[in-house]
């Protein structure tokens, strides 16, 4: 079952306040201003326009055209009302909600238009202008309170989208160092393995052709030597392939570390057993996990990300990932997105995204030839 987040929870009971303040005109119960079906159709398109801001959270101008109408759809519903009584309350709830929609400048802009509708409509409900001033100053305080409150919201959800971010790149930079270290690691091996197992057979080799050379103990001597000097290589090869078994790279082990317990995405990795891979490719896994997991928590706004690494038929390696988010119907590739198909291309392999269409999330899939 789909978690639902507290910013929709908030977001729900805001349209059920919302809706609230309006039912007792929707349903007759009080009279309004100004004919009730354009009331009723001032009111619906407030609640239209404003859940299409949110819906237009990626493209500019229709958002803003959205928040614009739901704002001035508030101002006929509050000037309709028989009285100033809470609807008001709406106009605050309009200032709360540009601040996810527009800029600040945008915002202190609705503040005051809507202050001034209030201080008209105090005007004309209040049987003094003192009475008029006091409201107008309170509901003028309320809207920057609320204001300030959702500034405060987003920032700390920018500020933890920012956090899970800073996680999955330090994870990540940790699993690419751990696999420098086993590069330099098996460097080492192999350097050991030309010095001391390249000598123990030199001396292998010299000793069983004195011993071809010679007969009786003399010969016998060499031959002991030389089963010494075997036994030794044994031992020393056995030692090399154990310290190659323990420095091999586990890439399932390695992503789950990069995905575990992020916070705002649930992330479901799952790494074929038959996937074997050398360390570049390795690195360009790694990477484009990182990359995807990022370029979801900045533009998706998902909250379910699946990666699957498996064998195609031809042997090659195929990195799938696919979100639950709001997709697109374009898509700029940012540097991201671009180093990660230049990286796949440059050991032979290539990157497909697809998928795309507001709401359909999106779809990557790298692919890595087989070695």
């Amino acid at each position: 079952m789909r978690r639902v987040d507290p910013e929709t929870w908030a977001g729900i009971v805001l349209l059920a306040v919302v809706v609230g303040l309006g039912a007792p005109a929707l349903i007759g119960l009080v009279d309004t201003a100004i004919p009730r079906l354009w009331w009723v159709v001032a009111f619906a398109a407030m609640l239209g326009a404003a859940l299409a801001a949110f819906a237009f959270e990626h493209r500019t101008g229709p958002r803003h055209l959205a928040l614009g109408t739901a704002v001035a759809a508030s101002w006929i519903v509050v000037a309709g009302a028989p009285s100033l009584g809470f609807l008001p309350i709406l106009l605050i709830a309009m200032a709360a909600l540009s601040v996810y929609t527009t800029r600040l400048a945008g915002t202190a802009f609705i503040v005051m238009l809507n202050t001034l509708v209030i201080g008209a409509i105090a005007v004309r409900y209040s049987d003094s202008l003192q009475e008029a001033a006091i409201v107008t100053g309170l509901y003028l305080a309320l809207q920057a309170m609320s204001v300030l409150s959702s500034l405060a919201i987003t920032r700390e959800q920018q500020l933890r989208r920012q956090l899970t971010e800073a996680h999955v790149e330090l994870r990540a930079a940790t699993a690419l160092l751990a696999e420098s270290a086993r590069t330099s690691e098996r460097l080492r091996i192999s350097r050991d393995l030309h010095d001391t197992i390249g000598h123990q057979l030199t001396v292998l080799s010299l000793e069983l052709e004195a011993a071809r050379h010679r007969e009786g103990s003399r010969a016998r001597e060499h031959v002991e030597r030389a089963q010494s000097v075997a036994r030794d290589l044994l031992r020393d090869v056995r030692s090399t392939v154990g310290e190659l078994r323990n420095g091999s790279a586990d890439l399932a082990a390695t992503l789950s570390e990069i995905v575990k317990d992020l916070p705002g995405l649930n992330i479901s990795v799952e790494v074929e057993p038959a996937v074997e891979v050398g360390e570049d490719e390795s690195t360009a896994l790694i990477l484009a996990v990182q990359e995807i997991i990022t370029n979801t928590i900045r533009h998706a706004s998902a909250r379910e990300l699946w990666i699957e690494i498996a064998r195609d038929p031809t042997g090659a390696t195929v990195l799938t990932a696919a979100d639950d988010g709001r997709g697109a119907d374009s898509l700029v590739l940012g540097n991201g997105l671009r180093g990660m198909k230049e990286r796949f291309e440059e050991i032979g392999g290539n990157v497909r995204i697809g998928g795309l269409g507001a709401g359909r999330g999106l779809t990557i899939t790298a692919r890595v030839p087989a070695s």
